[in-house]
C-alpha cells in the first residue's frame, strides 16, 4: 500500500495536523506580542539621505532608480512561468502565492524607481507596499505547500501586508509613523519559511534554494544599513544600490525554485 504524499512531495509528518500548525502559529503570536510590547518603532530620521545622489541622463539618483529594472525582468519571467503552469494541478496550492510574489516584484521595479527619483515619505508608500506583498506571497505559498491549508492563507497574509503599510501611512500622517506591523510582515518569512520547510520535510534542494534567497536578503539589509560607508570605499556603487542587486538575486533564486517545481510537474 502506498503512502500518501504531503504537499511538498515528502512523506507526511507523523504529528497530527493540529500539532503541525501549533509551532508556526506560536511563532506568529510571540513575534506579534513582542513587537506590541516594544512600543512604536519610528523610521530613522535620515532615512531618505541616500549616499549616491549622482544623476545620469537627467535621471536623479540614477543608480538607485535604474537598478530596479532587475525586479521587472525577474517578475516578468516568474509570471510567465505561473501562466505556463496553469494546467498543473500539483502546483495549485502554491500558484497564488508565487503569482503574488512575481507581480509584487514587477510593482517593486516601478514603486521603488518612483520613490528614488524624489525620496520622501509621500512616495515611500509605493516602495513599501510591493515589498510587503512580496513577503506575503512567498510566505503564503510555503505555508500552503507545507501545511496544506486553503486559499484563506493567501487572503490573510495579503490583507496583513496591505494593512501593515496602511498602518505606517496613517500613523506617519499623524506625526508618529509606526513601523511595527510592516517589520512584522517582513520578518515572518525569515522565521517561518525555514521552520515550515524543516518541520514538514520539504526536499533538501528546495530548502537550499530558500536558504540562498534568505541569505541574499540578509546581505541586502546589511548593505542598506552600510549605505554611506560602502559608497566611501566603493566610489561607483553605494550600499543601497548593492541592496537592490542582492534583492534582485533573492527574487531570482525564488523564481528558479518555482521553475524547478514546474519542470517536475511537467514530467509525465
Amino acid at each position: 500500500m502506498s503512502i500518501p504524499s504531503s504537499p511538498t512531495g515528502a512523506a507526511p509528518a507523523a504529528a497530527p495536523t493540529r500539532s503541525r500548525h501549533l509551532l508556526p502559529w506560536a511563532v506568529v503570536v510571540l513575534v506579534a506580542v513582542g513587537l506590541a510590547l516594544a512600543g512604536p518603532i519610528a523610521q530613522p530620521e535620515h532615512y531618505h539621505d541616500f549616499a549616491d545622489k549622482r544623476a545620469w541622463l537627467g535621471i536623479p539618483h540614477a543608480a538607485d532608480v535604474l537598478y530596479n529594472l532587475g525586479f521587472a525582468v525577474v517578475g516578468w519571467y516568474g509570471l510567465a512561468l505561473v501562466l505556463q503552469s496553469r494546467q498543473r494541478p500539483s502546483l495549485d496550492a502554491i500558484r497564488p502565492g508565487y503569482a503574488l510574489f512575481f507581480f509584487a516584484l514587477m510593482l517593486t521595479a516601478f514603486g521603488s524607481g518612483w520613490y528614488h527619483l524624489v525620496p520622501d515619505n509621500a512616495r515611500l508608500i509605493w516602495d513599501r507596499l510591493p515589498i510587503a506583498l512580496l513577503c506575503a506571497g512567498i510566505l503564503s505559498a510555503v505555508w500552503r505547500d507545507t501545511l496544506g491549508d486553503g486559499r484563506w492563507v493567501d487572503v490573510l497574509w495579503t490583507v496583513l501586508a496591505v494593512a501593515s503599510v496602511g498602518w505606517w501611512w496613517v500613523t506617519d500622517s499623524r506625526g508618529a509613523g509606526d513601523l511595527r506591523p510592516y517589520l512584522f510582515v517582513q520578518f515572518m518569512p525569515l522565521l517561518l519559511v525555514p521552520l515550515l520547510q524543516w518541520r514538514n520535510g520539504t526536499p533538501r534542494r528546495e530548502r537550499l534554494y530558500f536558504a540562498a534567497a534568505i541569505g541574499c536578503y540578509v546581505l541586502a539589509k546589511v548593505s542598506e544599513v552600510l549605505d554611506h560607508q560602502i559608497f566611501q570605499h566603493v566610489a561607483y556603487l553605494s550600499g543601497h544600490t548593492i541592496k537592490h542587486l542582492f534583492s534582485v538575486a533573492a527574487g531570482l533564486i525564488v523564481t528558479l525554485n518555482f521553475a524547478h517545481r514546474k519542470r517536475e510537474a511537467d514530467r509525465p
